[in-house]
């Protein structure tokens, strides 16, 4: 189980960032910091939408790989479960009490496929996805040794290019292979097209997603006139789980980021040409980061370099300044803007990163602020769990 943290037991600066009832002017840096009025805000919106249009809501737990994060989602927002990517980040959900699990990706390592066929001994529901017709031997082999049970999606390749099948007669194929075996269960379709979710254009989006939906209905309805019902067709993302609930074909979203919101995903346009971090979700993930030099009348040097985010979508813009930008990093050092010599050493400032999922999986703990004070402090359960 997930077990609750001993404060008394860690040190400030060197074990952990902070400590509940802290100042937060007194957290130390660079660290993870969510604002909770913000993050409840966001999770309870994405509900409220779910629960309007019919829709299930598996929380990605990729994003934040965080065990309280992602009850945070079910007890706030009604989110029935979590979506991982590999065995070992499924396994720290289980462990932490979690029941309705779905491993979104392929499992075909051996070892991996035992450890995945052992997580329903421990209570929780668990669904795989399956690309491939030889794969569903080697899972069903395993559930039999463990005389347990998996349930498998056929995923399909809907417009992202990576895993999934690209013909509606492999999907069937596979799904009479799952209906066949032993110790297994055809539970329906993964479809996520995440090649879409940062194209700036809503039209884009659309005409991206109306493609997948046709291609995910052909499929859907072919199963059925061989008499195979698909449960749960499941995908959408936080730039697309509009399209998805009004689809007739979904009846699962997997949004993620949506919770954080990071400042690529920001960016993206709403149908009225609005960023979707300006009304549609509020920031509430940021990197906390402190000035440790203005050697330069013209620059301020920060203690957030590379070892503490991902820039693989871009740098992090400074929330809430206009006046000092952050153009620069290397491994221990952030480089800031500063022409008007507006900041002092020892200065804080938070920075939305580019891309909230890597950037999580750097640190150890999240400090959840409130009116000031540190709430909560929260690990980074799943960090590193990438096997």
């Amino acid at each position: 189980m997930n077990a609750p943290v001993n404060f008394d037991q860690l040190e400030v600066g060197y074990d952990i960032p902070a400590v509940p009832g802290m100042d937060e002017a007194d957290i130390q840096t660079p660290c993870l910091v969510l604002d909770l009025d913000a993050l409840e805000r966001n999770i309870k919106k994405l509900g409220d939408y779910a629960k309007a249009h019919g829709m299930r809501h598996r929380a990605h737990g990729k994003m934040h790989k965080s065990v309280d994060v992602l009850k945070l989602q079910m007890e706030l927002g009604g989110a029935i479960g979590v979506c991982c990517q590999k065995v070992s980040e499924a396994e720290v959900f289980v462990r932490g009490g979690i029941k309705e699990v779905l491993v979104s990706n392929q499992v075909r390592d051996p070892a991996k496929i035992d450890r995945l066929a052992k997580l329903p001994k421990q209570g929780a529901n668990i669904i795989v996805c399956v690309d491939d017709v030889t794969n569903v031997a080697d899972l069903s082999a395993a559930a039999r040794k463990h005389g347990t049970e998996l349930g498998v999606f056929v995923e399909i390749d809907c417009g992202a290019g990576r895993c999934g099948v690209t013909t509606t007669a492999a999907v069937v194929e596979i799904a009479k292979a799952v209906r066949d075996a032993d110790n297994l269960t055809y539970k329906g379709i993964q479809a996520y097209q995440g090649a879409m979710q940062h194209m700036d254009s809503y039209d884009d989006r659309k005409a991206k997603i109306e493609a997948a939906v046709a291609q995910v209905s052909d499929a859907v309805e072919t199963l059925k006139s061989e008499g195979i019902e698909s449960e749960l067709v499941s995908g959408g993302g936080t730039g697309s789980y509009y399209f998805e609930s009004n689809s007739g074909v979904y009846n699962e979203l997997q949004c993620g980021s949506y919770a954080f919101m990071d400042a690529d995903y920001g960016r993206i346009l709403d149908k009225d040409g609005n960023r979707i971090d300006a009304g549609e979700w509020e920031n509430a993930f940021f990197l906390l980061t402190s000035v440790m030099s203005h050697a330069k009348d013209d620059k301020a040097i920060c203690d957030a370099g590379l070892k503490a985010q991902s820039i693989d979508s871009g740098l992090p813009f400074i929330f809430g300044r206009d006046d000092v930008e952050y153009i620069k990093c290397s491994d221990e050092h952030g480089v800031i803007a500063d022409p008007k010599g507006v900041l002092k050493v020892n200065d804080k400032l938070k920075l939305v990163p580019g891309h909230c999922d890597p950037t999580a999986n750097v640190h150890d703990w999240y400090v959840g602020v409130r009116n000031g004070k540190v709430e909560t402090v929260w690990p980074v359960s799943a960090r590193g769990k990438a096997y």
